[in-house]
């Protein structure tokens, strides 16, 4: 818990005590944790694995709104207001959560108020997400909001050889689309496009980011 940054100034004996009111689950990949419009009692903190935040239409359509990983957190809206879930929470991949129960984080919030403030700080960095995709969706093209989202969810790591690589969760065109903003047939097309210029690779439905910065010029 210390490594999560809502907890992360919490005194040891805080956390222990917190720690006993903690349940740990785990969902396979594609399981629905949570479903939008369910009641919102439970805080969920992600210890491994990466879930998706998404919203459907009627039709079907579904809008990728976050991919959240060890670290993050969820359902602290819905667990503040006490209002039903805003949008459902699948596993992108075998994950394990811990959950924590309204009165049990209410009480910690009693008993350490700054954690309220880093509660209200992560909500504020939340609306500024928000702002920033809005602004994206009025102002970038596709390949330029692709491009965005493949370096955000890009995650370095060293390789034998020195070099480092950066790789995305595997993620359906689908997915990325949702999160693009756009279908997937554009998403295909333009994936084509940055891989024929050497910018990523593809190993299967894992996709290589080769070249960040070349990637990263893309947007500017």
């Amino acid at each position: 818990m210390a490594q999560v940054p809502l907890f992360a100034g919490l005194r040891r004996e805080e956390l222990e005590r917190l720690g006993t009111d903690l349940r740990r689950r785990h969902y396979p990949r594609g399981t629905v944790i949570v479903w939008r419009g369910d009641p919102g009692t439970t805080l969920y903190l992600i210890e491994s694995g990466r879930v998706k935040v998404v919203v459907g239409s009627p039709k079907g359509q579904e809008a990728v709104l976050n991919v959240l990983g060890p670290g993050d957190f969820f359902g602290d809206i819905a667990l503040l207001d006490g209002q039903p879930r805003t949008a459902d929470v699948v596993a992108l991949e075998e994950s394990c959560l811990l959950l924590l129960e309204r009165e049990a984080f209410v009480r910690a919030i009693e008993g350490n108020p700054q954690l309220a403030l880093r509660l209200l700080a992560a909500l504020a960095g939340r609306m500024r997400y928000d702002v920033e995709l809005l602004q994206q969706a009025s102002f970038l093209d596709v390949p330029a909001r692709l491009a965005l989202v493949l370096l955000r969810l890009g995650e370095a790591s060293e390789q034998p050889d020195g070099t480092t690589v950066t790789s995305l969760p595997r993620l359906t065109q689908v997915e990325i689309a949702g999160l693009v903003g756009t279908t997937r047939e554009s998403i295909s097309k333009w994936l084509r496009f940055y891989e024929r210029q050497g910018l990523i690779r593809r190993h299967g439905a894992r996709i290589i980011v080769a070249h960040p910065e070349k990637l990263r010029a893309r947007i500017e």
